[in-house]
């Protein structure tokens, strides 16, 4: 019987571009059998191939079209379509709109339009979209971060985590965090909140990170894709500030077992 601990390993956390050791944001999701590819920042191919290869890869679920969390499915096409991999149906891709065509856009070189289908099966997400994906069941939530954005919660029977993407605090962040295991937030922002007029906030402190971990009842808080201007101990400790519970740093390549009371069984 396949393994239902959720299971989550860091490819890359840095932005807004990679440092040298260290991706930017994506990260494999696993559990059940389940292999979901969750952001594909600049960078984060490389390391996913320590783990799984493309062609057994069960999704791929994009936050938002930055190139921090998405230019990496440009040279996923490539490797799905023009080298040694063989598909057997396109990868389920889930993603903002309009990402099948700005997928295209860098793609194609002459009159025909890039053929992005063959190597994406893809899916618009929307605020409130569920898909199950073998076992494990994903939510999303639209987020605010300036332009279509979104939250992800995967639940399964082993356990729940909860991720931002790039967002400001939000109710629909805290309610699709409610009572999850992990809430793997970020915190690119240094600005205190009290300095920023809400309208031009688009992401999370270390203190926000705690704050909305505290307000969703999540019980560890990891915390990611923190600001260049800021040290990941520095972000961890601001964080704990506000929360309670255990306070953790995605650091590139780290490994994180996700164990809880969810019982969650596919619909």
């Amino acid at each position: 019987m396949a393994d239902q601990t959720l299971h989550l390993t860091v490819l890359g956390s840095a932005t807004p571009y990679p440092s040298a050791d260290n991706p930017c944001s994506g990260y494999l999701v696993t559990g059940g059998g389940a292999r979901i590819w969750v952001d594909a920042g600049s960078g984060t191919l490389g390391p996913l191939q320590r783990c799984t290869r493309l062609d057994e890869l069960d999704a791929i679920w994009i936050s938002h079209l930055h190139a921090d969390h998405s230019a990496d499915l440009l040279t996923a096409y490539y490797g799905a379509l023009y080298a040694d991999l063989t598909l057997a149906a396109p990868i389920p891709l889930y993603g903002p709109p309009g990402i099948a065509d700005r997928l295209a856009g860098f793609l194609t070189n002459g009159a025909a339009r890039s053929p992005v289908e063959s190597a994406f099966a893809v899916t618009e997400l929307h605020d409130g979209h569920r898909v199950d994906v073998g076992p494990l069941r994903l939510t999303s939530r639209a987020v605010a971060h300036g332009m279509p954005a979104f939250g992800l919660r995967i639940d399964g029977a082993g356990g729940s985590l909860a991720y931002s993407g790039d967002t400001a605090p939000c109710a629909s962040l805290t309610e699709l965090a409610a009572g999850c295991d992990v809430l793997l937030c970020e915190a690119d922002s240094d600005r205190h909140p009290a300095r920023a007029a809400e309208s031009e906030r688009v992401h999370h402190t270390p203190e926000d990170a705690g704050e909305t971990a505290t307000k969703a009842g999540a019980r560890r808080l990891i915390v990611t894709h923190v600001g260049r201007s800021l040290t990941p101990r520095a972000a961890v400790e601001r964080a704990s500030a506000r929360f309670d519970g255990p306070v953790e740093h995605a650091s590139p390549g780290a490994e994180f077992s996700i164990k809880g009371d969810a019982h969650f069984a596919s619909a």
